[in-house]
């Protein structure tokens, strides 16, 4: 019976909410691969509450979203509806994070624990009715990577700015550093406008209320509208925005298994590891390998024949396959890429990453000057074992090998 109850889940990501005997809602959670994370729960031992709400479990429904981030907010707002009693909602939630939207000329979006929410509340009456809150959400990381995603799409203020009723907004003489990072509009120092500003503060609140379809579908008509009155630069900037909603790049933030009991989070990160096999640049070709929670995953595998670099180029067709690899968008993306080579080969990567428009961690991996060593090149996650990263390259360097042999022979036959 239990396989009856995961097996026809979908591998995308979503929400799945398990119910007991009579129908009622015993447990929701959030995943990035919803046939990957219940089937966890059935396939090996976990501590007594686990257990317990698993022999309770008689059917499994499901909400698909389109990203993890999605989940994440959809969760919370299903949690905080049906109040499931497996799920780590205390009475008192005081001590999850809400997302606050202020009432302001230039509203704010800001993180804050439910007892600054319940403490603004009695000291300011109109916060009460003014602010709007989403959450809670129990896991603070996972809402706090969440963030720096929709930030990066729609830039917000998190500036605490004085208005003197006779001047206005008091500015700031230079803008501050999230400014030049591109996450802060220029509110501090005026170089957004109110009008312009709301767009981000509306398009917010909207994908807290499971809207990116409305949002996208505006941000287009947007686009056709700037570009008839020729700001053009505004113009690229939204679709940018709609690029960057439509490739969320957010796994890295939802563990698979992150479940009622903190002892039950494992890693299960996507690496995916490159590397190119030649002899003076013939019958060139390109590895792609992948490991999930720290294991090779045989059938996301791919193979490149090297078509546009001629001759012992490495960081060329290095190029050439991450650029053919991040063309597909129904292959999922990595949490981080790992490259057999040096300085060369990971810039090589990263060139090709500006071109998608994508924001993927890079490392590389060699051998030490007398081959006896392997030196990690660039800054390895804190998350990823060095044991791993070199099991990876050895599985990307006999992938490679083996495709760059069978070509050969073909070609020794023909």
């Amino acid at each position: 019976m239990p396989k009856n109850l995961y097996q026809n889940l979908p591998p995308t990501p979503g929400v799945y909410i398990m119910k007991n005997a009579k129908g009622e809602i015993l447990y929701i959670g959030k995943a990035v691969n919803l046939k990957r994370r219940v089937s966890s729960y059935f396939q090996k031992a976990h501590e007594y509450r686990i257990e317990k709400l698993v022999s309770q479990i008689r059917k499994i429904d499901y909400e698909k979203t389109d990203t993890g981030l999605e989940a994440l907010i959809l969760e919370s707002d299903l949690i905080k509806k049906h109040q499931p009693p497996f799920n780590v909602l205390e009475k008192d939630d005081r001590s999850f994070l809400y997302v606050e939207i202020t009432k302001e000329k230039f509203p704010r979006v800001l993180l804050v624990r439910g007892k600054d929410k319940a403490n603004s509340y009695s000291s300011n009456s109109q916060r009460l009715t003014s602010n709007i809150y989403y959450g809670p959400f129990i896991s603070s990381s996972a809402i706090r990577e969440a963030m720096k995603i929709i930030r990066r799409i729609f830039p917000y203020s998190t500036h605490n700015l004085k208005t003197p009723l006779t001047s206005g907004y008091t500015l700031n003489p230079k803008p501050c550093f999230d400014y030049g990072l591109g996450l802060c509009p220029g509110t501090c120092v005026g170089a957004i406008s109110q009008k312009d500003y709301a767009k981000n503060i509306k398009n917010i609140k909207l994908f807290f209320a499971g809207k990116k379809k409305k949002i996208l579908e505006s941000l287009k008509k947007e686009i056709r509208v700037l570009s008839k009155n020729l700001e053009f630069e505004k113009a690229e900037k939204t679709k940018h925005q709609i690029f960057a909603l439509q490739h969320i790049q957010d796994t890295a933030f939802i563990s698979e298994s992150e479940v009622i009991s903190p002892k039950l989070l494992v890693n299960s990160r996507r690496i995916e590891g490159y590397d190119i096999s030649n002899i003076s640049g013939t019958s060139a070709v390109g590895s792609m390998v992948v490991f999930m929670n720290g294991k090779p995953e045989r059938s996301s595998y791919r193979k490149f024949k090297i078509y546009t670099v001629k001759g012992p180029d490495d960081t060329g067709m290095i190029k050439e396959i991450l650029s053919r690899r991040l063309r597909h968008k129904e292959w999922p993306f990595p949490d981080l890429i790992l490259i057999d080579g040096g300085g060369g080969q990971i810039n090589a990567a990263k060139s090709a990453l500006v071109v998608a428009g994508l924001k993927i961690p890079v490392i590389g991996i060699v051998k030490g000057p007398e081959r006896k060593r392997n030196d990690i090149i660039g800054l390895a996650p804190k998350w990823i074992d060095k044991k791993v990263l070199i099991q990876v390259r050895d599985e990307a360097h006999r992938f490679a090998i083996s495709y760059h042999k069978k070509l050969r022979r073909k070609q020794m036959v023909n």
